[in-house]
């Protein structure tokens, strides 16, 4: 890498840490395929930009080009690719190969990232005693962690049929991050069952409003469809 491009590698990093997210995207874009990025430093930031704008395929191309950087991965490094790699696989409906590539993760050493990626897509997997069990692992492992609190969660609503204990999960989510996306939707399902329609317009409104990723249940149509069961007033 040049020094220019060094140079523009790291504003686009910086203008990413600032949340200039469009900003960042083109430059890693025009760095990218210019062939003047090699660092993991700034591949695996842009991967994770990629896969919040559905480029999935990129997104690989960019990872396999990370593990192959001069100098080699450290053990954060690799982690965090193989995990984006998974998402990306598995978006692209190779669900049990992201899975197994979680898993090897996992193997490696626990954290609330992997706990949380892994949590969700087994949900997605659709083994209810199996998303279970690790989900409950997961709320073991820190029971203050959101994401994993709603991965519970949706783990007894979607797979279990368990909308009681469910909604004491979603509760409890809500409670440590008041702004979740999934939480909020799924609470607001409650809320318009009840009647409670400005409850549920308030938390769908949240939900509408947030920074979406691929780990979100709560897509912006399930969001409009919820939205417009809502009786008028």
């Amino acid at each position: 890498m040049s020094f220019l491009s060094g140079m523009k590698a790291q504003k686009a990093l910086i203008a990413h840490s600032k949340g200039r997210t469009e900003e960042a995207y083109a430059a890693y874009t025009e760095l990218f395929d210019k062939g003047e990025m090699e660092s993991p430093r700034y591949l695996l930031p842009y991967s994770i930009l990629l896969l919040r704008r559905g480029e999935y395929e990129k997104a690989k191309t960019v990872l396999k080009k990370a593990e192959k950087a001069p100098g080699g991965l450290s053990q954060d490094q690799r982690c965090q690719l193989l995990t984006n790699y998974a998402v990306a696989s598995w978006k692209l409906g190779r669900t049990d190969y992201a899975v197994e590539l979680l898993q090897e993760v996992y193997r490696k050493g626990k954290n609330g990232a992997i706990y949380t990626t892994l949590g969700y897509i087994l949900i997605e997997k659709g083994d209810f005693a199996e998303a279970l069990a690790f989900n409950q692992e997961a709320v073991d492992y820190d029971d203050e962690d959101p994401v994993a609190l709603d991965n519970l969660a949706q783990t007894y609503y979607r797979l279990g049929n368990d909308r009681e204990e469910a909604r004491k999960w979603f509760e409890k989510a809500l409670a440590f991050k008041p702004e979740a996306i999934d939480t909020n939707y799924f609470l607001a399902l409650y809320d318009i069952e009840e009647g409670q329609y400005d409850r549920a317009r308030e938390k769908l409104e949240i939900a509408k409003n947030g920074r979406l990723s691929p780990l979100n249940y709560a897509t912006p149509e399930r969001i409009d469809e919820a939205l417009r069961s809502i009786p008028q007033a």
